[in-house]
């Protein structure tokens, strides 16, 4: 059943893309090069429909509970509604991201997915967060949905980050044993993998906010789903298994912090232009940051089995690691290298 979704998802994303790149450019939804973009001609976007309808057609094949699952499908309607009318009239931040909110309550509120305490690693006692669960959870999704947003910004890199994520969260269901969260995952793959195929350097067609936003949406509810009301240690694996595009954003907001700029101002300094600045080519950036979505995703999946004291030595590690990375790429500023500093690194001019 697992492989069969898969492979209906990927088959009916080949099918459909082609048809929805048409769409996308007779209802305008449409890119235009300019200074922060890396592409030179005009591209359909709304690729991400494509992704959706093979997801939901997939879904309603192999789902045996359509109707205990309509939270979920409706928080992702929702979710492309938003994308769609902002691939097609670029909506403001404001709407957007009311509706992200909303597609979180949804999922929240009416499937009732909350994460309502953890057990603390050295502690006998869970901590509860109560009235703030809720808020909790919802920041988790909205947070996940504009990682993966804003990770969206070469051809191909949102969809195969997005899929190496969910190969990483399907692996680690099976090995639980929730064949839904992997049979919902694995159909997601599929959806992606098809439209990569179209979306790869050079990409034909983008997958736009509609892609961007449903991925986001869908990796931030099954994670939940997945490590929900368990250990810190548990509770970090998803973090993990999207340390790209979270580590990403959270050095864009500290980018900006030090640079004096809004948080929400765009830029042309996330980790893919630091990569092309380097001198890597379009597609060899891509296939970088998939190599490091790829390490996130093993050290994930190593560290759900390690002790408590291993689990910290990692967690470590990896901190250590990404900010070395972060300091030699220059992906704060050219001069922020404190820890290069310290450990006389410090690029030369």
């Amino acid at each position: 059943m697992l492989i069969g979704a898969l492979l209906v998802a990927f088959l009916l994303s080949i099918f459909l893309t082609p048809f929805v790149g048409k769409l996308a450019v007779k209802l305008g939804a449409t890119d235009k090069p300019n200074e922060r973009k890396v592409h030179i001609k005009i591209m359909p976007r709304m690729g991400g429909l494509a992704i959706f309808l093979s997801f939901f057609i997939t879904f309603l094949i192999f789902t045996n509970d359509f109707w205990k699952q309509l939270p979920l499908l409706v928080g992702a309607l929702v979710i492309i509604l938003i994308g769609m009318a902002d691939d097609i009239y670029e909506l403001r931040a404001a709407p957007k991201f009311l509706g992200q909110v909303l597609a979180a309550l949804i999922i929240v509120l009416w499937g009732g997915l909350e994460v309502e305490f953890i057990n603390l690693p050295f502690f006998t006692d869970t901590l509860q967060f109560g009235i703030f669960s809720i808020p909790i959870t919802i920041l988790w999704i909205v947070a996940i949905i504009n990682a993966i947003n804003l990770i969206d910004g070469l051809d191909g890199l949102a969809g195969g980050v997005s899929t190496i994520a969910l190969v990483t969260i399907a692996t680690m269901a099976l090995i639980k044993g929730d064949l839904f969260v992997a049979m919902v995952a694995l159909t997601v793959i599929g959806s992606t993998l098809g439209f990569l195929k179209y979306n790869f350097h050079p990409a034909k067609i983008f997958m736009g906010d509609t892609g961007a936003l449903f991925l986001g949406y869908i990796i931030a509810v099954l994670s939940l789903l997945g490590f929900k009301n368990v250990t810190m240690i548990s509770l970090i694996v998803p973090i993990i298994i999207l340390g790209v595009p979270i580590s990403d954003t959270f050095f864009a907001i500290i980018r900006r912090i030090v640079n004096k700029q809004p948080i929400s101002a765009a830029d042309k300094s996330h980790l893919h232009h630091c990569l092309l600045n380097l001198g890597f080519t379009h597609k060899q950036t891509v296939l970088l940051i998939y190599a490091l979505a790829a390490c996130f995703g093993l050290a994930a999946i190593i560290f759900s089995f390690a002790t408590m004291w291993g689990a910290l030595i990692l967690v470590t590690g990896l901190l250590l690691i990404i900010e070395i990375f972060v300091e030699k790429i220059g992906l704060v500023s050219s001069d922020y290298q404190p820890l290069l500093k310290m450990l006389n690194l410090k690029n030369k001019p």
